[in-house]
């Protein structure tokens, strides 16, 4: 197994550039025999003759052309790694907010790819109601926050449009039910459009469960005593959507939004929304399951 050395690679992508030792030599200040003796190098690692010598000007064989385009890319990709990991603008802590209701399944692979890629940047997940992440964002103590709502308020880009849901226990019968029982937050920006969609349907309705746990919630859902309202391709593996076949109103369609400094970002806030942007389209796609 031979091994190229980036160190020698760099000379001589500085030779080529430079049309000579001499002036690589200054450029990487180096002796014009060290990086003599680095090309020598990498020519007896190779076996091949990557320098044409004759003329009296330095010029690339074949070889030492079709080797100068890996090198480029090997020399960058080093000082891609060794930047991104040393430098001091991937470092800090970056605030995200995001409703309780779709942290799963995006949030925790948006997380581990950010991780992945700027392992010294501190994500702080920030969980709440929609209203209450907008009213920290307007006050600077979120640096980027997901919401769900009907409407795009100005500076905020949709990530997807998703149908809201009917949810409940799975083989349940609660959603047969009349008045028909409800659990929802007491900040939970859904509540209004579903109780406006069961008084237009006439049917009678009593929220039995009003508090700021989702598990309270979630237990009361799954116990069948209760049923809920989550956007498509959110709920978790112990719900399921309801098939009403009718019996239940249609409800509106809910906008994931992204809203992010007014500023101009940093490439760590850019590469954040990258990510939210792209796990939010497979949700919107149908490539991303809950579970």
């Amino acid at each position: 197994m031979r091994n190229l050395d980036v160190t020698t690679l760099r000379s001589f992508v500085a030779v080529a550039d430079a049309g000579g030792v001499t002036r690589a030599a200054g450029f990487l200040h180096l002796t014009q025999s060290a990086v003599s003796m680095q090309l020598k190098r990498l020519e007896e690692l190779l076996g091949l003759d990557l320098l044409d010598r004759s003329g009296r000007t330095i010029a690339l064989t074949a070889s030492g052309e079709q080797l100068l385009v890996y090198a480029r890319r090997m020399v960058a990709l080093n000082d891609e790694v060794i930047g991104r990991l040393t430098d001091q603008i991937y470092e800090g802590e970056v605030v995200l907010g995001v409703p309780h209701d779709i942290v799963y399944p995006a949030i925790p692979q948006v997380l581990k790819q950010f991780h992945s890629a700027f392992p010294r940047v501190k994500v702080q997940l920030v969980s709440s109601y929609t209203r209450s992440l907008k009213a920290q964002f307007a006050k600077g103590d979120c640096d980027l926050i997901l919401t769900t709502e009907t409407v795009l308020d100005p500076g905020g880009r949709t990530l997807c449009r998703k149908p809201l849901r009917w949810i409940g226990a799975p083989g349940g019968c609660a959603w047969r039910q009349r008045p028909l029982k409800l659990a929802f937050g007491r900040l939970c920006t859904f509540r209004p459009k579903v109780v406006e969609a069961l008084d237009t349907a006439g049917i009678p309705w009593d929220v039995i469960v009003e508090t700021e746990s989702d598990r309270t919630i979630e237990a009361t859902v799954s116990a069948d005593l209760a049923v809920h309202t989550m956007i498509e391709g959110t709920e978790p593996p112990h719900l399921e959507r309801i098939e009403h076949g009718g019996t239940l109103p249609d409800l509106p369609p809910q906008m994931i939004n992204l809203y992010g400094p007014h500023a101009r970002k940093s490439a760590v806030h850019d590469a954040l929304a990258d990510f939210l942007c792209r796990i939010f389209s497979g949700i919107e796609a149908g490539r991303l399951k809950a579970g």
